[in-house]
C-alpha cells in the first residue's frame, strides 16, 4: 500500500469531490449497519431484507461497486494524461485487484485463519473481481460495447436463473436452497461459504455476473462525467437515467424479484438507478452549487475508504473475539463488544436506541482516526 501527500481543495489532486462525498456517505452507512450494539435490536432500515425485496441497507454494496466503476474511466484518463500506457494500466489493475482480494481473504480468516473453513467470497473479493473485469472491458472496448455487455450480463443471468434448474429443484426456483446460484455456491465452494448460511453465499460465484453489470453502470457514468457537456446537463442526465433505471428495475421485479443475496438483474438495475440519482444530487450540491461545508466528514471517509473498511472490520472482529467479564452476570465471561455495549449504552437507553447509539459512536470514533490521517495528508491506496 502507498500513501499520497498530494492534496488540493477537492481532497486529492484531480479527484472529483462529489464522488469522494458519495463514497464517504456509502462507507459511513456501511459502518452504521455493520456495527450495531446488538444484532437483536436494530431498526428495520438498518437490516437487510429477509430475502426478496430491499431496504436502505441493501443499497450500500451496489453503491460501492457503482463508485468503483465511476472511478475507472476517471483514473484511467488521469494516468494516460500523465504518460502511462495500456500495459502500465493493466499491470496496475492486476496488482490492485490481487491486493484487494487478498485483503478480503485476510479479513475473512482473521484472527484464527482456519484454512479448512475460511470463507472465500466476500465484499472485497467481489469488488476486486468486478473492478478487474470492468477495467479490462473499459480498456478494450468503447462505451457502446460496455453498455451492450452490461445489458447482456443482466439478461444472461435472468435466463440462467429462471430457465436452468439446479439439480433436484425446478427451473425458476429462487429460494435460498433451490436457486441455481445457491447450488453452484455449494458445489464449488463447499464449506468455504458465508457462515450465516450453509446453502448459499451472498457474494457467490454466479451472482457476480450481474454485479459486474453494476460496476459497468458506474463505468458508463464515468464516461458521461468526462464528456464535454455542461455540468447541469451531466447532473440532469444522471438523474433522468437513474429514474428510468429505477422504473425498469421495479417493473422487472414482478418477473425476477429484487434480491440482494442473489443480486438479481432487477436488483442490479434498480440499485444502479438509485446510485445514479444520489450521485447526481451530490454532483449538483457539491460541484455545481458549491455547498461544501457539510461534506468534510464524508470527504475524510471517502479518500481513505479502503483503509477504513479494513481497519474498522478488524477492530470489530477483535472486539467480538476478545472475552471480558460481563456486568451483572456473577462473573460470566462474554465478548468485549458486549461489555462495552452493556456498560456504555444499554445502561441508559432502550435496547434498540442503545444499539443505534453504539453504531453512531463507532462511526465518530473512526471519523476521528481518519481525520488524523487526513490532517497529515496521508491517503492509503493500493
Amino acid at each position: 500500500m502507498e500513501a499520497s501527500a498530494e492534496i488540493s481543495r477537492s481532497g486529492l489532486s484531480g479527484r472529483m469531490l462529489s464522488l469522494d462525498v458519495f463514497r464517504g456517505l456509502t462507507i459511513a452507512g456501511m459502518i452504521l449497519v455493520n456495527n450495531p450494539g446488538s444484532w437483536s435490536h436494530i431498526y428495520w432500515p438498518l437490516k437487510h431484507a429477509e430475502w426478496h425485496g430491499w431496504t436502505p441497507t441493501d443499497l450500500i454494496f451496489p453503491f460501492f461497486l457503482f463508485i468503483v466503476g465511476v472511478a475507472i474511466p476517471l483514473a484511467f484518463a488521469r494516468r494516460t494524461a500523465s504518460g502511462g500506457d495500456e500495459y502500465d494500466l493493466l499491470l496496475k489493475v492486476i496488482r490492485r485487484a490481487i491486493i484487494i482480494f487478498a485483503l478480503g481473504l485476510f479479513l475473512n480468516g482473521f484472527p484464527y485463519f482456519n484454512l479448512a473453513l475460511i470463507r472465500i467470497p466476500g465484499v472485497l473479493q467481489r469488488i476486486a473481481i468486478c473492478y478487474f473485469v470492468a477495467s479490462l472491458i473499459s480498456l478494450k472496448t468503447s462505451w457502446q460495447t460496455q453498455a451492450i455487455i452490461a445489458c447482456a450480463l443482466l439478461l444472461l443471468y435472468w435466463l440462467l436463473m429462471t430457465l436452468v434448474p439446479a439439480p433436484g429443484y425446478s427451473a425458476g426456483d429462487l429460494s435460498q436452497t433451490g436457486s441455481l446460484a445457491s447450488y453452484i455456491d455449494r458445489w464449488l465452494l463447499g464449506p468455504h461459504t458465508w457462515k450465516g448460511s450453509v446453502v448459499y453465499d451472498p457474494e457467490g460465484v454466479l451472482s457476480t455476473l450481474p454485479a459486474i453489470s453494476t460496476t459497468l453502470a458506474g463505468v458508463l457514468t464515468g464516461h458521461w462525467l468526462r464528456s464535454t457537456r455542461t455540468q447541469l446537463e451531466k447532473a440532469g442526465g444522471m438523474f433522468f437515467a437513474g429514474a428510468c433505471a429505477i422504473v425498469v428495475g421495479w417493473a422487472w421485479h414482478f418477473w425476477f424479484p429484487i434480491n440482494k443475496s442473489l443480486w438479481t438483474s432487477s436488483y442490479a438495475i434498480f440499485t444502479a438507478g438509485m446510485a445514479l440519482q444520489l450521485l447526481a444530487v451530490c454532483y449538483w450540491l457539491v460541484d455545481i452549487k458549491g455547498y461544501r461545508r457539510w461534506t468534510k466528514p464524508f470527504v475524510i471517509f471517502g479518500v481513505n475508504a479502503l483503509a477504513l473498511f479494513v481497519f474498522s472490520g478488524l477492530l470489530a472482529r477483535i472486539l467480538t473475539d476478545t472475552h471480558w467479564q460481563l456486568p451483572r452476570t456473577n462473573g460470566k465471561m462474554g465478548h468485549l463488544q458486549t461489555f462495552i455495549f452493556e456498560r456504555g449504552f444499554a445502561s441508559w437507553a432502550t435496547p434498540i436506541n442503545a444499539s443505534l447509539c453504539y453504531a453512531i459512536v463507532y462511526i465518530f470514533f473512526w471519523l476521528f482516526l481518519m481525520w488524523l490521517l487526513y490532517r497529515k495528508r496521508i491517503f492509503i491506496k493500493v
